[in-house]
C-alpha cells in the first residue's frame, strides 16, 4: 500500500493530492493488473470506462492493419494515463489497440471517480478534471505534430521533421529517443529497412550522427530558433 501510495503521489495526475484523500477516497477503488509483453490491454471497439495509471513497463497505442502491419500512434511510460481520451466520449469505445511493449503493471480506477460527483470531495474531483483536461490537450497536440510529420511526402522529410521536433522539445541537437528502430518506423509509417537505409545515407552525408536510438543533428544550427519547430 505504501509503495503504491508513493507511486501515485509521483504522477502528474495525483501529485499534491492529500494523502488522506488518496488513502480513503482513491485507493479503495483501485484494481491492479499485470500484463506480459505482447498482451493487449485494449482492443478496437472495446468499451473503456476506467482510468489506468502505468506503474511500470511501457504501453504502445497503435492501429493494427489486416495484412499484419501496424502504425504506432504513441507510447505510455510509468506515471502516464491510459483511457483519459476515452472515458469522456459518448460511446467510450476505443478506436485503437493498447499493447504492453514490455512487462507492464497498471493500476485502474473507475471513470466515475472523476466523471460523477460523490466518490471524491468536489474540490479534488474538480482538480483531477482540470489535470485530465490538460493531459488530453497534450495528447491532442502530439497527434497534431504526428499529422505534420505524416503529411511530409518523402521519407527524409518525415525523418528530419520528427528529429527537428525532438530537438526543439529538448532544446538541444543531441538526444536519445524512446523508440527502437522498428518502433520509429511504425511511428513514421515507413518501412524499417528503408528507414535504416535513409538514416545511414544522412549520416554519410554529414547531416546526422546516430547510434541505435541516440541522434546528433548537424543539419540544425542550435542558435537558429527559426529552424526549430515548437513542440
Amino acid at each position: 500500500m505504501e509503495e503504491l501510495l508513493e507511486g501515485l503521489q509521483g504522477t502528474g495526475l495525483f501529485s499534491g493530492i492529500p494523502e488522506e484523500i488518496l488513502e480513503n477516497c482513491v485507493l479503495p477503488h483501485r484494481q491492479i493488473q499485470e500484463y506480459h509483453k505482447g498482451l493487449f490491454l485494449i482492443g478496437p471497439q472495446q468499451r473503456v470506462n476506467r482510468l489506468g495509471i502505468v506503474l511500470s513497463g511501457k504501453i504502445h497505442l497503435m492501429h493494427i492493419f489486416t495484412e499484419g502491419g501496424y502504425s504506432l500512434m504513441s507510447s505510455l511510460s510509468p506515471g502516464e494515463i491510459l483511457g483519459a481520451d476515452l472515458i469522456f466520449t459518448r460511446s467510450q469505445l476505443a478506436p485503437y489497440h493498447a499493447m504492453a511493449a514490455a512487462d507492464t503493471r497498471v493500476v485502474y480506477f473507475p471513470a466515475e471517480l472523476v466523471t460523477q460527483p460523490g466518490m471524491l470531495p468536489e474540490k479534488w474531483r474538480t482538480e483531477l478534471l482540470q489535470r485530465l483536461t490538460a493531459w488530453i490537450s497534450t495528447l491532442n497536440m502530439k497527434k497534431e505534430y504526428r499529422l505534420a510529420i505524416l503529411s511530409q511526402n518523402g521519407l527524409r522529410e518525415r525523418i528530419t521533421t520528427y528529429l527537428t521536433m525532438q530537438a526543439s522539445r529538448r532544446q538541444k541537437t543531441a538526444f536519445t529517443i524512446s523508440y527502437s528502430r522498428e518502433e520509429l518506423a511504425a511511428f513514421l509509417c515507413v518501412n524499417r529497412s528503408a528507414l535504416s537505409h535513409e538514416l545511414s545515407r544522412m549520416q554519410n552525408e554529414g547531416l546526422i550522427t546516430f547510434r541505435k536510438n541516440y541522434f546528433c543533428l548537424h543539419f540544425l544550427n542550435p542558435t537558429d530558433n527559426g529552424k526549430i519547430l515548437p513542440f
